[in-house]
């Protein structure tokens, strides 16, 4: 922990004396004896609590603290992870007072992303979010300067990229294996449409203003904060005040990440969006339902993006010959499998190697690096792709935009939508 190892010597003798229970890795520096990495979970429901195991399992942290609106959640992480009570919190700033905390994983809903890795930044602790990044493209970019200006180590949860599979797609069209790929297709899942639901009497074990927090209020309704009966997501993904561009962007986005990998672009973005998108014509639900969408870049090459009833989930590079085409998600696939096969020469282009996602992560926070597979620049560009994909389906045109200014060329309308007023105090 470059940023904590200046600590007072006085300090560590005090904790070797002290024998405390839980002795986080800052005290110690690099000396630590088994160099635990101490984390603690915003956010305690069903995307975090893998990444929380991995954290614990592969990544060798130790799991501290707890925040989460919802005590169900709390005590279901504290009994998997063996935290204590009196170290479970319902407000996320309590854990973030935590001097025995080196890092955080965010795993909350959308809307809560920036405003609690923001907190997090300021508080010195390492930062590992989950997916997409940010609700808005002016939030991406407030949370690439807290980073950067705490300067602690962050890691976005688009875990497709510490996978051997995709990791070798990419590396085969970067070195230009498939020619010169000018188009990849994607096909990432549609959104859900429900009807009207009813308010519910908020369960005494949530604090429901602190879950809703930035967002603008909106009585309970517990397919919100849980999963749509028979169907399985968590309904605010499908609420645009929680999740502005739906499953554009909550789903998406690992698609867009790995495009980016595979093309070299993740350092920037389109200058034009053009699609369509299919909105629920009524009820609790009102994100995208199905969609089209091209993002076309710079020097001509595009992104075709759809949900899956157009085309197979996942991420498909095409050959300069219009027909053969490399494909990658969890796993690779080819038209033609004598594709897969060229081996790497020693000139050629090596990419970022992660064997686990969250690993990786704490690894970087043990060297005293900030390069993890997925950095916040990173993570930022492949977020704001999505972003643009859902104003452009919100607005129903195309539309032009400078990846450099990041704003969209004389159009005040969707320049609007670059933002969005949070609720005080979580204003970012």
């Amino acid at each position: 922990m470059t940023h904590r190892i200046t600590r007072r010597r006085t300090l560590q003798a005090a904790a070797l004396l002290a024998a405390p229970t839980i002795v986080p890795s800052h005290v110690f520096g690099q000396d630590a004896p088994s160099e635990k990495v101490t984390v603690g979970v915003i956010g305690c429901g069903g995307k975090a609590f893998g990444g929380t195991r991995n954290l614990q399992g592969p990544g060798g942290c130790q799991i501290v603290a707890l925040a989460d609106p919802n005590r169900h959640g709390l005590d279901r992480y504290a009994g998997a992870f063996g935290v204590g009570k009196d170290r479970c919190y319902q407000d996320f700033r309590e854990l973030l007072k935590l001097d025995e905390v080196d890092a955080v994983l965010v795993g909350t809903p959308d809307h809560w992303h920036v405003p609690i890795s923001i907190a997090a930044a300021k508080a010195g602790k390492h930062v590992y979010c989950e997916k997409p990044l940010s609700n808005t493209i002016a939030e991406g970019q407030a949370l690439v300067d807290a980073i950067k200006k705490a300067g602690v180590v962050f890691q976005h949860g688009t875990q497709l990229r510490s996978l051997a599979a995709t990791r070798r797609a990419c590396e085969l069209v970067r070195n230009g294996y498939l020619g010169d790929v000018r188009k990849v297709i994607i096909g990432s899942p549609p959104g859900h449409a429900i009807g009207d639901v009813p308010a519910e009497p908020v369960p005494e074990t949530l604090d429901w203003d602190m879950w809703v927090g930035p967002a603008d209020p909106i009585d309970y309704r517990s397919c919100i904060v849980g999963g749509i009966p028979g169907r399985g997501p968590r309904g605010w993904y499908f609420v645009k005040r929680f999740s502005l561009a739906g499953w554009i962007a909550g789903y998406g986005v690992h698609d867009i990440d790995l495009a980016h990998w595979g093309l070299g672009l993740e350092n920037t973005g389109p200058v034009k969006i053009e699609g369509r998108g299919d909105f629920p014509k009524s009820g609790l639900f009102n994100t995208v339902l199905g969609y089209e969408l091209t993002f076309t870049y710079a020097d001509g090459r595009q992104i075709e993006m759809t949900d899956t009833s157009k085309n197979r989930h996942g991420v498909k590079f095409m050959h300069e010959n219009g027909k053969d085409w490399v494909y990658t998600r969890s796993r690779i696939d080819a038209s033609d499998k004598k594709l897969l096969e060229p081996p790497l020469k020693d000139d050629d282009t090596r990419l970022y190697v992660s064997a686990n996602h969250e690993k990786n992560f704490a690894d970087c926070i043990r060297q005293g690096s900030i390069d993890t597979i997925t950095p916040i620049e990173v993570a930022h560009r492949s977020t704001s792709v999505c972003l643009l994909g859902g104003i452009c389906v919100d607005l129903g045109r195309p539309l032009q935009w400078d990846p450099v200014a990041q704003r969209f060329v004389d159009d005040d309308e969707a320049n609007a939508r670059l933002t969005c007023a949070n609720r005080e105090p979580w204003t970012v």
